[in-house]
């Protein structure tokens, strides 16, 4: 466990004049913003003119100062596990967008806006929970360290993606059923950044603990110039400070590692939600049962929990009360909303009943044996928004799963906006088109003329032909007629008459041909 994964050594050390410094960055600004109001980038200008200013102000207000640049560039394990968080997170949301159909360009830049906005919503809640910490502005964004809450996140990021997506015309409960998985990723990953760096621990162990839960839970005192400020872990300096525990000691006392805890209900939930998602019946439902059952661990995580930096609201009762009711909470929301899952009425009768046994169980495990013994409690603030949030998603279950039963396939629908219209370059395209298409029509009527002209002539030169088949069967007849005369004459007279009817068949025989040939042409009849 070390706050510090890794150095990276860097050339130096350099000891710069700030003066000077800011004077040159300012005129570097100076000119990005000339060329951008050149290229006529407003925007862009207007930034870089804004950083300008900003960089005259800060180099008259740091006369005479000088910074060294350090010698090396820690790289801390908690932001490590964030980054690898957001990475994980980043393919794992896409992946889902993808096979549910959600445009994945957008689902893309609604993750990096969640992303910066969970960010700062995870910094600001914890800001405000413990605002004794912070002295000064620069020390508002010092988060190398640590310093985030999970729900301040939570609650960021749905608002970061609820703006985004409402600008974009789509649902926010398709986006949340994708995006959910890689929260309860996220807290794997991190919570062992945590782990590692020593904060969100928990309360000290009994004597009767196992030995290697003992070790797990046992934070060390880090070594002198470890990290500028502060001289151990945060569960060891709190041992010293409030338990008695010496400075000289090298380990904290005993605790529950509370940070493994919440790392193996991160990975438990990403099991039940990629689980859940096969039996899916209407959007929203992996979203609400996320924070539902998030909403139950963290609720009792925070029981275990004893670091300083959690706040807490009132009221304050005594500790046998109050956690009892927070658990009957969530078992009205559990019987209202979640329960209904269970298509068994037997079943669903029996978890119903069971989720009350915990209260039970808590009550009588925290009740002191005097009344004068009783602890007084109050809710942390990740304690209260859980009890509000899945209270809410549970009340909302039942009225999504209700409307899921009766219009199935509308619960399931993305509601994704319709394509935007053609852009009036490419309306001017297909006017253009048409107006080149449009000479067709009168083309295929001139070809369909062509081709019934045609047909016209086919049928006119088959009629043609079938009257000179005619007309030559009359000629043949004629032609046996006048041959048998010929030789009846032939037999009575002599050479002479011969040849003259051979001189008058030819002669029928060309007049004949000379009937045919004006057939060939079509009259006007037949057209």
């Amino acid at each position: 466990m070390h706050p510090i994964m890794l150095r990276i050594p860097l050339p130096g050390p350099w000891t710069l004049p700030l003066y000077a410094t800011f004077l040159a960055l300012a005129a570097l600004a100076g000119v990005i913003a000339v060329g951008l109001f050149v290229t006529k980038s407003r925007s862009g200008a207007l930034i870089a003119g804004a950083a300008t200013a900003a960089a005259v102000v800060l180099a008259f207000k740091n006369q005479g100062q000088t910074w060294t640049t350090p010698g090396e560039l820690p790289i801390y394990s908690y932001g490590v596990m964030l980054g690898l968080s957001l990475v994980v997170g980043w393919y794992l949301t896409l992946g889902l967008a993808e096979r549910d159909g959600l445009p994945k360009e957008t689902m893309a830049n609604c993750y990096v806006v969640t992303a910066f906005a969970a960010l700062a919503g995870a910094r600001i809640l914890y800001i405000l929970t413990n605002l004794h910490e912070f002295d000064s502005i620069a020390s508002l964004f010092a988060m190398r360290s640590g310093g985030l809450v999970a729900y301040g996140g939570f609650l960021g990021g749905f608002i970061g993606s609820f703006l985004f997506l409402r600008s974009h015309g789509i649902s926010l409960l398709p986006w949340a059923d994708v995006a959910v998985p890689s929260l309860a990723s996220g807290l794997l990953i991190t919570r062992i950044g945590c782990y590692l760096f020593g904060c969100d621990f928990g309360r000290p162990l009994t004597d009767a603990a196992p030995a290697w839960l003992k070790k797990l839970g046992s934070f060390p005192h880090w070594p002198e110039g470890t990290l500028e400020h502060g001289r151990g872990s945060p569960a060891w300096a709190q041992h010293v400070a409030t338990r008695g525990l010496p400075e000289s000691a090298e380990y904290s006392l005993p605790v529950h590692p509370t940070q493994v805890y919440e790392s193996l209900v991160g990975a438990s939930l990403l099991a039940l939600l990629l689980f859940a998602r096969r039996r899916q019946q209407f959007r929203g439902e992996i979203f609400f049962l996320f924070t539902f059952a998030y909403g139950v661990c963290r609720f009792l995580l925070e029981i275990l929990r004893d670091d300083a930096e959690r706040g807490s609201i009132p009221p304050a009762m005594p500790e046998h009360q109050l956690i009892p009711i927070g658990m009957i909470i969530f078992a009205i929301g559990y019987v209202i909303g979640f329960s209904n899952k269970i298509e068994n009425l037997t079943v669903r009768r029996v978890t119903q009943a069971l989720a009350f046994v915990p209260a039970v169980l808590l009550y009588f495990a925290l009740k002191p044996e005097t009344f004068a013994a009783e602890v007084l409690y109050r809710y942390s603030t990740s304690q209260a928004v859980a009890l509000v949030t899945a209270f809410a998603v549970s009340i909302a279950f039942a009225v999504y799963h209700g409307a899921a039963l009766a219009h199935p396939e509308a619960a399931m629908a993305l509601n994704l906006p319709a394509p935007p219209p053609a852009h009036d370059d490419e309306d001017d395209h297909h006017d253009e088109d048409a107006d080149d298409e449009k000479p067709a029509p009168a083309t295929k009527t001139a070809a369909k003329k062509t081709i019934a002209k045609k047909a016209i002539a086919k049928k006119t030169a088959a009629k043609a032909d079938t009257d000179d088949d005619e007309s030559d069967d009359d000629d043949e007849s004629d032609d046996d007629d006048e041959s048998d005369a010929t030789k009846g004459d032939a037999d009575e007279s002599d050479a002479d008459d011969t040849s003259k009817a051979d001189t008058s068949k030819a002669d029928k025989k060309s007049a004949g041909k000379k009937r045919k040939r004006p057939a060939a042409e079509p009259s006007e009849n037949d057209a």
